[in-house]
């Protein structure tokens, strides 16, 4: 959508000219095995990298598409991104139209563009991108481009994504050495390809890679493209910027960080100011949390090794914001002063982009923290530890995320992996997974349905958890009432038809140390359907747990990834109306899976139904070999949700 609406903006100055010698070898070329729903082919792409020195790398890249569909049109937009440490020396693009002449483009038909500013992103950054539009990259035509960068690169490290979205028929990687460096490799997700050598030049070749389309709760590109990394290694070892190992990743880190949680005379004021000496050391770090989660506002200013390198404590305590790594140095600076350690956790939010597997990369783009507890501390709202066998047992804390209490972790960073820096280097961990009871919906109703079928009733919702932090965030900047219960409406719109809302209301909004909750109440005409004399209830009357995530006519490719661990309860009561008797339940749903169990059951005390469930989460992540396990399990689940009471008058006597 973006690239459409820059190319309707900016329309390049387009000249008739040839496509060069490489593109046109493209033209009769067998296409890669692919579908009719596949938009386009990658049909050659080439990647050449030539180190100049530790300072300066110049890469190459050639690439042509051939546009099968109209949804393939996106890829006649080229993003080719840039920075203080990275500067385009050369662009250009052609398209071989099916029918007619070659059309091109040069750098001077490209512009610059920021990247979008979305919430919670970086204020000022120096990375921008240089778009050049191919014109006529329709269905039929091959478009191409090639352009040229010069780096001072800030990690001695490449990387080749070969896998696309759609089907690439040959790519290419190239790599030249000054004389006296060497080279480390590590494949992901593909077997490994060995180089043809020539001199200082290696080259590798992939060939009929398939496409990888996307599919719905997916775990990230990373983790399942296949790709290469490159390390490079200067002569007389590594050096700082260059990494073999998760150590030296560390150490690099550490490096980066080195005297900048120092606390400033104002810091030492407000810790003392925060933690007076009546309070208990649980108490005080909990205050520090809390200034530094709700004070100091997330702001990002990230130039050049600013993308990697945090502000000092005392600048980002004098202008009250920073980025996530500003504010776990300044939580850091503050734990100093009360005689806590802690150290630096970087990670990826997105689980399953790092694993045990993979090499030592960066692609992390989140810090947080773990705090070393003291001997004796212990409190049951401390439930993100992980007992490390050298440094005792660890509280993970992001000090970013604000509607976290200090002592949990969202959904996203349980059982995710996490480079730990220490004064011995990096090492990676697993971060723990918490109990499931501590993120949920507990919803409790009480209803009454009258001799035509209608039904009112109030309903309780208690939100924990993420469950909880996903409504406030919603609801962060809405300052009407009527918006506030849009999440309400929306539920009962799922669940049942002509309802009224009579009352409702929000539960701690602000209190983020307290549960989340809704009050409501509405009333339905005609919820219980009639049959003769006969009223078919359905006792589930709100909410779902069903999911038709996996009910598609293609197989499953990857695994489905949960967002965290969840414990899901419904409890409702609902009063028949005098001179009817329960005829018929529902019979009791038990379905237990490795990964998640549900548990439903109906029954009746006197004139009142009782429908009582529990949905639970247990592992985050449901591989491909047990698909048909979770869509069997949503499946009962939505068996359950539609099933019916039977509900008929008291015979008279």
């Amino acid at each position: 959508m973006l690239g459409l609406l820059l190319a309707l903006l900016y329309a390049p100055a387009v000249m008739a000219g040839d496509a060069p010698g490489w593109m046109h070898a493209l033209v009769n070329v067998p296409l890669p095995a692919h579908d009719d729903k596949t938009d386009a082919v990658l049909l050659y792409s080439q990647t050449s990298i030539s180190v100049q020195s530790a300072d300066k790398v110049k890469e190459t890249v050639r690439e042509a598409y051939k546009i099968l569909r109209p949804g393939g049109r996106e890829y006649g937009s080229v993003f080719v991104y840039l920075n203080s440490h990275r500067k385009i020396t050369g662009l250009r693009g052609w398209c071989i139209p099916a029918q007619g002449k070659d059309y091109e483009v040069k750098d001077k038909d490209a512009i610059e563009i920021s990247l979008p500013k979305i919430e919670n992103s970086e204020l000022v950054t120096d990375v921008k991108d240089r778009v050049l539009h191919i014109p006529a990259a329709d269905p039929g035509n091959i478009i191409g481009y090639e352009y040229e960068v010069e780096e001072q690169p800030m990690l001695l490290q490449e990387y080749w994504g070969f896998q696309e979205q759609v089907p690439v028929r040959e790519s290419h990687f190239q790599l030249l050495l000054p004389p006296g460096w060497e080279y480390k490799t590590a494949w992901l997700n593909h077997p490994e390809v060995k180089p043809t050598q020539l001199g200082n030049s290696s080259e590798w070749v992939v060939t009929d890679v398939p496409g990888l389309r996307r599919e719905e709760d997916m775990p990230p590109w990373f983790g399942v493209a296949g790709h290469m990394l490159v390390d490079l290694l200067p002569p007389g070892g590594t050096a700082i910027n260059s990494w073999t190992s998760w150590q030296q990743t560390g150490n690099w880190y550490r490096a980066l960080t080195a005297g900048r949680t120092e606390a400033s005379p104002e810091i030492k004021q407000k810790v003392a100011v925060l933690t007076p000496p009546n309070s208990s050391l649980l108490g005080k770090m909990r205050a520090l949390a809390q200034f530094v989660q709700h004070d100091i506002r997330y702001v990002a200013i990230e130039l050049g090794i600013g993308g990697h390198q945090p502000h000092f404590a005392s600048d980002t305590f004098v202008h009250r914001y920073g980025d996530c790594k500003d504010k776990v140095t300044l939580m850091g600076s503050m734990l100093h002063e009360i005689g806590v350690d802690w150290y630096y956790v970087l990670i990826n939010t997105r689980r399953g982009a790092v694993g045990p597997e993979t090499p030592a990369n960066a692609s992390f783009n989140h810090a947080i923290m773990a705090i070393k507890l003291p001997e004796g501390l212990n409190n049951d709202s401390l439930t993100a530890v992980l007992l490390h066998p050298k440094l005792g047992r660890l509280l993970f804390f992001d000090p970013t995320n604000e509607l976290t209490p200090f002592g949990q972790i969202s959904g996203a960073l349980q059982a995710n992996y996490g480079l730990l820096v220490t004064p011995d280097g990096g090492e990676l961990i697993q971060l723990p997974i918490q109990p499931p009871n501590l993120n949920g919906i507990q919803r409790t109703a009480k209803f009454s349905l009258d001799p035509k079928g209608g039904l009112v009733g109030s309903v309780s919702e208690t939100r924990t958890g993420d469950r909880a932090t996903y409504e406030r965030w919603s609801m962060k900047n809405v300052t009407k009432s009527s918006e506030r219960i849009k999440p309400i409406e929306d539920l009962l719109s799922g669940s049942v038809s002509n309802f009224r809302i009579t009352k409702a209301n929000v539960v701690n909004l602000d209190q983020t140390d307290l549960p989340f909750g809704f009050n409501y109440s509405f009333e339905v005409a005609e919820y219980a359907q009639t049959a003769g004399d006969l009223l078919l209830l359905r006792p589930r009357v709100v909410g779902s747990k069903a999911s038709a995530l996996l009910e598609t006519k293609e197989p499953r490719k990857f695994p489905i990834e949960f967002a965290g661990p969840v414990r899901d309860t419904d409890s409702f009561e609902i009063t028949v109306p005098a001179g009817y008797e329960v005829d018929e339940l529902p019979p009791p749903v038990d379905a237990e899976m490795s990964f998640a169990s549900y548990h439903s059951k109906t029954e009746v005390k006197g004139n009142v139904i009782g429908y009582t469930r529990t949905f639970e989460i247990k592992e985050l992540s449901v591989p491909v070999g047990q698909a048909d396990q979770l869509k069997k399990f949503y499946r009962i689940i939505a068996s359950d949700e539609r099933n019916t009471a039977v509900i008929k008058p008291v015979a008279p006597k």
